[in-house]
């Protein structure tokens, strides 16, 4: 996406954003791979930055507040961010501070379809478990570059496809066997 057309659209959805949501929309960028580190390759993800009421050092306050309020207001406002930007994933909604430091983020997804790689069966929500990691620079370019080899469709899926060639080999075999043995003498102590 080229510079005005990023640019354009930015001032549109803010437009949007203040009328729709008065005094709590700050600001909305449109992030880029490379923009920010939860931005995945091809990815577009729309970041919202709310000034929002309370003790940004305080608590940590539902992490939905924004969205359990508006309700009907941002299902229609997350529509229209998806027909103007199509490649857009995800919303990062931060709450700042007065001093304009960011506190508390959130990432709302704007369609509940998100693809999975190229003829592989995505689990369906229920199979899956939330794992959150922190990667270091080498192994987000690794996982990165699965993403934009085509081998996966999002971050979430690398790990998953990683994990399955893990379990292909005959050494984690022998380790899951191993670890059973273990399991079973410990329930005879």
């Amino acid at each position: 996406m080229d510079q005005a057309a990023r640019e354009r659209i930015q001032h549109e959805m803010e437009d949007e954003a203040n009328q729709r949501f008065p005094g709590a929309a700050a600001q909305i960028r449109l992030l880029e791979h490379g923009d920010d580190p939860v931005v995945e390759p091809g990815e577009i993800l729309i970041r919202i930055s709310l000034a929002l009421p309370g003790d940004p050092d305080g608590p940590e306050p539902d992490p939905h507040p924004f969205e359990q309020a508006q309700g009907p207001e941002l299902s229609q406002f997350r529509r229209e961010l998806l027909e103007r930007v199509p490649e857009a994933r995800r919303i990062l909604v931060v709450r700042e501070d007065p001093s304009g430091r960011d506190h508390r983020r959130f990432i709302m997804r704007l369609s509940p379809d998100e693809p999975g790689a190229a003829g592989e069966r995505r689990p369906g929500r229920d199979d899956l478990t939330p794992v959150m990691a922190r990667l270091g620079p080498a192994d987000l370019e690794t996982v990165d570059t699965l993403i934009t080899a085509g081998i996966a469709a999002n971050r979430a899926d690398a790990v998953r496809w990683a994990l399955a060639r893990i379990r292909e080999r005959p050494a984690y075999a022998q380790l899951r066997e191993r670890t059973r043995e273990i399991e079973r003498l410990k329930t005879e102590f």
